[in-house]
């Protein structure tokens, strides 16, 4: 019996030498496992956009603009994925330079059935990659809702996706500068929803307010379709997280975990919040407190354990609404659907507590370390910090100057005789309720 155990050790231990050797020499298989996650995951995340995202946007403007917006998410979802496949991919993700990649893989160049990327295919990875493409500019909808021109939004989409998010995506995912640093970005905290946070704002401020704005009150036309779509976010955002280890493994599985705790936090810390200030919860707060837990665990969610979720979750209920607050009441913003407030400082505060709750030191709220030579809760935030202020001012000034631009060539509100009357009809001659 211990001669047979010895043997069966020894046999193992072959086995595991062998497998070692041949992964050296970059014989690396496909993992069956590992594929069926990604592609389930890469389902998942285009479900955010296409019908999550859209329905969220979607029963939160007026009636009279519904259609528009869903119209603007399905639009943005095919320009996006043929811009990656053209261009977009290679720029993000093949060899290049710190700032931008080349143009290896213009349209999926050398991408066959046979190419993997790590053990998963490469034709799995580059769209897994697209649906990232896909949701980030359909998320500046949000900024400009009722009030932009079809064609300027389709302009603006198009050439946003590779001025900004290609080149950022390149510096964080794709090798580049920030790569290099050790900036943390498991799943988008700067690469998704700085960008877009920053671009709605820029866009809300050249744009200016919707009629009526501040002092005519503009709720939400369909509550029951915005629930409904935040639960489909909170669905396929396991998939935005989980997906982002590449892997069917215990990392996957621990950024499910941190992500529904974060979200679960942040929807029951904004609604007591409400309850405390205005003296019931609302249905919009509980659903924009999931968004902003959700939007806030995403850098971290690869590198923290359940107890740094909770904090970071608490947290972003708590800074998100008050940022809210402050941008519409204060500042007197008209980012539609606070895309700024829930999704850039989310994004923002996400990458900065990272550092904090990555550190090993912290008991139950103890995370999986620091980026490769980095060792320490103060080397690590100023790595974040560069990340967060280089990406928030480049994609500020680049959506600045393009909207400028594009403003000399199609102007990008519409009339405010159109306005009123409603983009549904003024741009697509539809409406969304036939009663």
């Amino acid at each position: 019996m211990i001669l047979n155990t010895l043997a069966r050790k020894v046999f193992a231990t072959s086995l595991l030498a062998l497998a070692s050797a041949a992964a050296v020499a970059g014989d690396v298989e496909i993992s069956p496992a590992n594929t069926a996650w990604i592609l389930t995951a890469t389902a998942l995340v285009l479900f955010m956009t296409l019908p999550g995202l859209a329905l969220f946007y979607g029963g939160l403007v007026r009636s009279k603009n519904v259609l528009s917006v869903l119209m603007q998410c399905f639009a943005i979802a095919g320009i996006s994925s043929l811009l990656w496949l053209m261009l977009g991919y290679s720029l993000a993700f093949s060899e290049g330079n710190g700032f931008i990649g080349g143009l290896d893989k213009v349209m999926f160049a050398g991408i066959s059935r046979e190419s993997l990327s790590g053990d998963i295919p490469e034709s799995l990875f580059a769209m897994f990659q697209m649906t990232f493409a896909v949701i980030t500019p359909a998320l500046i909808v949000g900024g400009f809702a009722e009030r932009m021109r079809f064609s300027a939004m389709a302009l603006f989409s198009s050439v946003w996706l590779l001025a900004v998010y290609v080149p950022v995506t390149h510096w964080v995912w794709g090798g580049g500068w920030l790569a290099e640093l050790g900036v943390y970005d498991f799943a988008g905290g700067i690469v998704v929803h700085i960008t877009a946070g920053v671009a709605a704002l820029v866009a809300a401020l050249v744009l200016g307010p919707r009629k009526g704005f501040p002092t005519t009150a503009m709720p939400p036309h369909n509550m029951t379709m915005t629930v409904t779509g935040a639960g489909m976010l909170w669905v396929g955002w396991f998939g935005f997280n989980g997906g982002s280890a590449l892997a069917a493994d215990g990392n996957a599985a621990m950024a499910v975990v941190v992500t529904h705790v974060s979200a679960a936090a942040g929807v029951l810390i904004w609604s007591c919040i409400e309850w405390i200030k205005f003296g019931k919860p609302s249905a919009l707060g509980a659903v924009t407190g999931m968004v902003a837990g959700l939007g806030t665990i995403t850098p971290a969610s690869g590198f923290v354990g359940p107890g740094g979720a909770l904090i970071i979750g608490i947290s972003a209920g708590a800074i998100c609404f008050f940022a809210t607050q402050f941008v519409k009441r204060t500042l007197k913003i008209d980012d539609s659907l606070d895309v700024f407030p829930v999704h850039g400082v989310g994004g923002i505060l996400g990458s900065l507590l990272v550092a904090f709750f990555a550190s090993t030191e912290l008991g139950v709220f103890s995370g999986y370390g620091f980026a490769e030579g980095i060792d320490s809760v103060g080397g690590q935030l100023k790595v974040q910090m560069i990340g967060i202020v280089a990406t928030f001012v480049y994609t500020a000034v680049v959506s600045y100057a393009l909207l400028k631009l594009i403003a000399l060539v199609t102007p990008l509100r519409v009339t405010e005789e159109n306005e009123v009357q409603g983009l549904d009809v003024a741009e697509h001659e539809e409406t969304g309720y036939n009663l």
